[in-house]
């Protein structure tokens, strides 16, 4: 047996676990190798520069704006939700904006369409208001027309006649002072008469004492 174990022993490869101490009889072990260490992540801690980008074990990193308003880094994935969530928000502001300009738009065409058709009325209703008017004033005046064509003229009145005072060159009567004063049913032709007698105490200025005695107008 002991010539066996040594034949065994003089066989075996070396350097392979299998080799057997001869002192002690235990078996040697090999040293297992040392973990890679991980890299510190940078999520959440601040940073400078927005949209700036770096790796760390196979992860990028990105500087954004996260949802305290603070440059921050980010996974890549967190960063990118984070932008489509502001552009998604950004959006639905400005389609909102939009939408309250085209109502806005909308309202003041409708008044200013709503305003337009009262003014053309108004407008329209002075126009028919105006012809209205004007025939009705030819009706009227054509009626007048009619009226002062039918009606027959009136003899106008005839004048009163004219009060003049008395000539001082005869008493007795009064003689009016006119262009020419004949006496009363002779055959004179006036304009003015006088019913006599008179007595010429001046100039006989009419002619009335025909035979020169003073008195005129006596028959």
């Amino acid at each position: 047996m002991g010539s066996l174990f040594i034949l065994l022993t003089a066989c075996a490869p070396i350097g392979t676990a299998s080799s057997v101490s001869s002192s002690s009889g235990s078996p040697s072990t090999t040293s297992s190798p040392k973990p890679t260490p991980t890299p510190t992540k940078i999520t959440g801690t601040s940073c400078s520069a927005e949209k700036k980008t770096q790796v760390l074990a196979g992860e990028t990193y990105v500087c954004a704006v996260d949802q305290a308003g603070k440059l921050t880094w980010l996974d890549s994935a967190t960063a990118q939700a984070l932008n489509d969530q502001r552009a998604a928000s950004a959006k639905a502001v400005a389609d909102k904006a939009a939408a309250d300009k085209a109502a806005a738009d909308q309202a003041a065409a409708a008044k200013a369409a709503t305003d337009k058709a009262a003014a053309d009325k108004v407008a329209a209703d002075k126009v028919a208001a105006d012809q209205a008017a004007a025939a009705k004033a030819a009706a009227d005046q054509a009626a007048a027309n009619a009226a002062a064509k039918a009606a027959p003229v009136a003899p106008a009145a005839p004048a009163a006649p004219v009060q003049r005072g008395c000539d001082p060159n005869y008493a007795g009567a009064c003689v009016p002072v006119d262009s020419d004063v004949d006496c009363a049913g002779g055959k004179g032709n006036g304009p003015s008469y006088v019913r006599g007698p008179v007595t010429v105490i001046g100039s006989d200025i009419y002619g009335l004492d025909n035979d020169h005695d003073g008195i005129g107008c006596e028959k």
